[in-house]
């Protein structure tokens, strides 16, 4: 459990730290902190118990519309200004005193939505968060993915930090094309996150998309790995649960069993960030998740791809 976060998100709770955490584990992650205060305490306990601080950008709840920073914008002012945010937050970052062992953004930002699929149900802030791939070309797509991969990089050198970058929804640029991965091998500091549900939820609402070869592509280049299962049912869904055994793919859950070996085989020292809502089950079965996520992924196969 050395490589388990957990996450706090809003303000810097408590009652979450002594229920969810354990002796141990590698750190917490953070997103949108209220207050100075929250950060200070943040830092504290982090000194107090000795772990490490991930930020989920931007560490500080600004009140901006749009949290993200959208540095794939077509509109040149509104990248410069995505560039300004982060700037801002590692300088702010740096006063503070705290030293994140990374450094979190959703990519790609704005999202390029596949024309022919509904989204009118994924979850957008704002009509600048998304693009349509028929109004947005691979070439402008590679062209400011190369951009931003060097200005992370520099920063990265810079403040210490590793750049990471967590899947938003995708599109044929990511899926169908290996420009991603030749500039993640061209840039290697830059790292991604793969968020488990995410995924699951775009391959069941867009059927050109699998995650399980996403998975496979993409896991050897992860950072960390956003943990949390969800069940797709007739006229529901249920969002953000511990992922347990008895989640079956038979009943709607995602594949949490088939990722996790795929992690493992992949990228055994991989950080897994629970990014569940603990609150949704009991201390016996959140303990329960824990042993079970650590179970799978520190299982050595006796050959790839088996047990």
């Amino acid at each position: 459990m050395q490589r388990f976060l957990i996450g706090q998100y809003g303000s810097f709770d408590q009652h979450k730290f002594d229920r969810d955490f354990r002796d141990g584990f590698y750190g917490i992650e953070a997103c949108l902190l209220q207050t100075e205060e929250d950060v200070l305490e943040l830092i504290l306990t982090a000194q107090k118990h000795s772990f490490q601080v991930g930020i989920h950008f931007p560490l500080r709840d600004r009140g901006l519309v749009v949290r993200d920073a959208l540095f794939l914008s077509p509109d040149e002012e509104e990248r410069n200004q995505a560039y300004r945010l982060i700037q801002d937050e590692l300088d702010e970052v740096l006063r503070m005193g705290l030293d994140p062992a990374y450094i979190l953004f959703h990519y790609p930002k704005p999202v390029i939505l596949d024309d022919r699929v509904d989204w009118s149900t994924w979850h957008f802030s704002d009509r600048r968060e998304y693009v349509y791939e028929s109004e947005y070309s691979f070439e402008e797509y590679k062209q400011r993915t190369e951009e931003l991969f060097q200005w992370l990089t520099e920063r990265s050198r810079q403040y210490g930090f590793v750049p990471v970058l967590e899947f938003d929804a995708l599109n044929k640029y990511v899926y169908d094309s290996d420009a991603l991965e030749e500039l993640l091998q061209k840039y290697h500091l830059i790292r991604l996150c793969l968020d488990t549900g995410r995924l699951y939820l775009q391959e069941r609402r867009d059927p050109s998309f699998q995650s399980i070869p996403i998975m496979r592509k993409y896991a050897k280049y992860a950072e960390v790995i956003h943990l949390w299962n969800l069940q797709y049912g007739d006229g529901f869904i249920k969002l953000r649960y511990p992922v347990l055994p008895e989640h079956l793919e038979s009943d709607g859950w995602a594949p949490i069993t088939e990722y996790l070996h795929i992690i493992r085989e992949e990228n055994p020292n991989v950080k897994i960030q629970f990014e569940h809502r603990s609150d949704l089950v009991s201390d016996d079965d959140l303990q329960r998740c824990y042993e079970w996520v650590s179970e799978l992924i520190s299982a050595i196969p006796n050959q790839k791809g088996a047990e």
